[in-house]
């Protein structure tokens, strides 16, 4: 088979471009992708522990803690005692990282509608339904 067939080579070089051109975007804002993903998890369920959003990004938990510190210095988010278990902690967006929830989201919106820009309708769904298949993630329309 040509290395150009191999679904890992295309979704590589295709997460990649991606991946830059998300970058460089959210930068404006003082975030990465990743800590994009956590501040996402945070807007749509407040405090979560850092094992939590690990499982939701489908990330290592040692991974989601360099981020998480990343994310505190800077000050988008905060780890708290667990009300209801000392021994837990949780996470949550500080005032700076709700801030930028509103701008952020509606940049997303539009570095989706970038990247896809080349698709139809139909075809922008059905690759986000073949991307979500194969990721065995439950996806909504958008």
């Amino acid at each position: 088979m040509e290395y150009t067939n191999c679904i890992n080579f295309l979704l590589t070089i295709a997460q990649h471009e991606v991946f830059l051109v998300f970058s460089e975007t959210l930068s404006q804002f003082g975030i990465t992708p990743g800590q994009y993903g956590v501040l996402a998890c945070l807007w749509k369920d407040e405090t979560l522990t850092p094992k939590e959003i690990a499982a939701i990004l489908r990330v290592e938990n040692s991974t989601i803690s360099g981020v998480l510190d990343r994310m505190q210095k800077r000050g988008f988010i905060d780890r708290v005692l667990d009300p209801n278990n000392k021994r837990s902690i949780r996470v949550k967006a500080t005032e700076k990282g709700l801030a930028i929830k509103e701008p952020v989201q509606k940049k997303i919106e539009e570095l989706n509608q970038f990247v896809l820009h080349d698709f139809s309708p139909d075809e922008q769904r059905n690759l986000l339904n073949y991307l979500s298949r194969i990721g065995n993630i439950q996806h909504s329309d958008p």
